[in-house]
């Protein structure tokens, strides 16, 4: 009986005994190996598993926030070079340019010598109304001296921006005094532009720049456009150079106005994101206007739509320099702390098919692609042009290619007539914007009283800028060079004067002092004259001419006034 009994109670003692066993290892696996087991075999990911170990194990301590912060950017690059991680500090920097308007007291300014210098200031803004003026330099923040190595651009940014109705106190210097006065701003609403010139190049063609794709720039546009329309425009030249894109839905507006009820202006697709088509609907107001749009190696993304859906169904010609070549859509997703992550979703793709996204895989130096390109000699000559992809055809069976961004119909060349080492110096290390800024503050209140801009250009060169510039340049480290300087000196008196006049007047009549004599300009015009803004369309029958003939054809061809003026 009793030996009956034992056996009944040894399954229970060796269930007793295992579970006595677990227990003890569990107990020396977390007291020697810090749940290394248990760690490294849960069934979350190794990224997770990873932080676990280094927050347990590591022989400091460690700030798992900080390193995920620093480790977010890398992992993102990992996938393609726009999938980015943008911190809750910068989110809403990044957000300005396109939401249209930011919070902020209304200045724009540049950083020289360790400073903050005022470029200018907003018409009726806060620091308008506060009393403050271009020249003005800020030394204080909110009783803080601000001046040194910490003065950046992104620091200048976030201590100047803030919620709308906060009060922000500067100490500024004005020209011509020694002591710091303190003024006290009240942040406001600030609109940006993205429509940032619009006016006649002659008395037929109307001018629009844009230099990105916000959330206002169809309604900008539709008011340049009625500008326009005032003048009696009858070809319309759209400038995309240097603009580097934002909002698809922006671009498909524009593009919208243009093109005819059901063409294609793009579509996009993505492993997660069926095909999706975009399409005119009909209402544009200038379908059937004459066309030009231009593009250099900066405009991309949004750009790139544009210039595509306009080349793709023979709307338009494009006129420039190989486009930059993004294509590649990205879907901002905002974490709890207001960080955010732009995370590419899908390729869009042109009328015809193709996607324009130069390659980035593979050991690819995608930012270096510019130099690779100014190097290879794609700037200078259009044979240079290397496409990567596949070649395409437009409605009208006009050959286009994908695959590294939009190649114009026109190719104009970056002019390096006059250009030297001496001139390369000048522009590259700042000193022509330190001398413009010196000397626009100093003759402030003699160059205040000019209003139009060839007004001002006939000013400047009477006062030989160029030669002040290179009394300034070799007290500040570039020797003078006379042969140089007398090859450079167009280059020299147009890069000088454009800065001066962008400090007093604004960006529209800058815009209008550099376009009076860009080849690119003069070529579009005589596109117009000739009647070739429909590519794959027969023109109309006219006697054809050189380019530089139609130049200065004066007979047969409206240049622009201002080309005239100064020829």
């Amino acid at each position: 009986m009793s030996k009956t009994k034992n056996y009944r109670f040894t399954p229970l003692w060796l269930a007793v005994a295992v579970v006595f066993g677990i227990l003890i290892g569990t107990f020396y696996a977390n007291h020697f190996s810090g749940n290394r087991l248990n760690i490294i075999n849960s069934s979350g990911n190794k990224l997770n598993n990873l932080l676990h170990i280094i927050d347990d194990q590591y022989v400091d301590t460690v700030n798992i926030n900080d390193l995920v912060e620093k480790a977010m950017p890398q992992i993102l690059a990992e996938l393609d070079p726009h999938s980015v991680y943008i911190t809750a500090r910068d989110g809403q920097i990044a957000n300005d340019d396109l939401r249209g308007s930011f919070s902020g007291i209304g200045i724009e300014f540049t950083i020289r010598q360790d400073t903050i210098r005022v470029q200018n200031v907003i018409s009726n803004g806060p620091a308008e109304r506060a009393g403050m003026l271009a020249g003005d330099k800020i030394v204080e923040v909110d009783d803080s001296v601000f001046v040194g190595k910490k003065v950046t651009n992104e620091e200048a940014m976030h201590r100047l921006k803030g919620p709308k109705d906060t009060k922000v106190k500067l100490g500024i210097i004005r020209y011509g005094e020694k002591s710091v006065r303190h003024v006290t701003v009240t942040r406001g609403e600030i609109p940006t532009k993205s429509v940032t010139a619009c006016y006649m190049l002659d008395d037929e063609s109307g001018y629009i720049r844009m230099k990105n794709f916000g959330e206002n720039t169809y309604p900008e546009l539709l008011i340049a456009l009625a500008k326009l329309s005032q003048k009696n425009f009858q070809n319309l030249v759209i400038d995309l150079r240097g603009n580097t894109g934002g909002y698809l839905e922006s671009a498909v507006q524009i593009a919208n106005e243009f093109l005819a009820k059901g063409q294609l202006i793009v579509y996009t697709e993505g492993r997660r994101y069926p095909r999706q088509e975009y399409r005119a609907d009909g209402r544009g107001s200038y379908q059937r206007i004459p066309l030009v749009v231009l593009v250099d190696e900066s405009s991309a993304s949004a750009s790139e739509i544009l210039a595509g859906s306009i080349q793709d169904n023979d709307r338009g010609t494009i006129v420039g320099r190989r486009s930059f070549g993004k294509g590649l859509v990205q879907k901002p997703m905002e974490f709890s702390d207001h960080s955010m992550i732009r995370l590419t979703i899908a390729r869009y793709y042109t009328p015809s098919g193709r996607c324009i996204q130069k390659p980035y895989a593979d050991g690819e130096d995608y930012e270096g692609d510019w130099i690779h390109r100014y190097q290879h000699g794609e700037f200078f000559s259009q044979d240079s042009i290397k496409h990567t992809g596949p070649a395409y055809h437009t409605n009208n069976g006009r050959t286009v290619y994908g695959g590294g961004g939009i190649t114009p119909d026109i190719f104009i060349p970056e002019d390096t007539i006059g250009m030297t080492s001496y001139y390369k110096e000048a522009s590259m290390t700042g000193l022509i914007l330190q001398f413009a800024y010196n000397y626009t503050d100093e003759n402030r209140a003699k160059l205040s009283k000019m209003t139009d801009v060839w007004e001002m250009e006939r000013y400047l060169k009477s006062q030989n800028t160029v030669e002040k510039f290179v009394v300034f340049a070799d007290k500040n480290g570039l020797k003078r060079r006379n042969l140089m300087i007398q090859k450079s000196h167009k280059l020299l008196e147009r890069f000088v004067n454009s800065r001066i006049i962008y400090n007093i007047l604004n960006d529209e009549a800058w815009t209008e002092y550099l376009n009076h004599d860009d080849p690119v300009i003069l070529e579009s015009l005589r596109i117009f004259k000739e009647g070739e803004a429909f590519p794959g369309k027969k023109p109309a029958d006219k006697t054809k001419k050189g380019k530089l003939a139609m130049m200065f054809d004066k007979a047969s061809q409206k240049t622009p006034k201002q080309y005239l003026a100064h020829a």
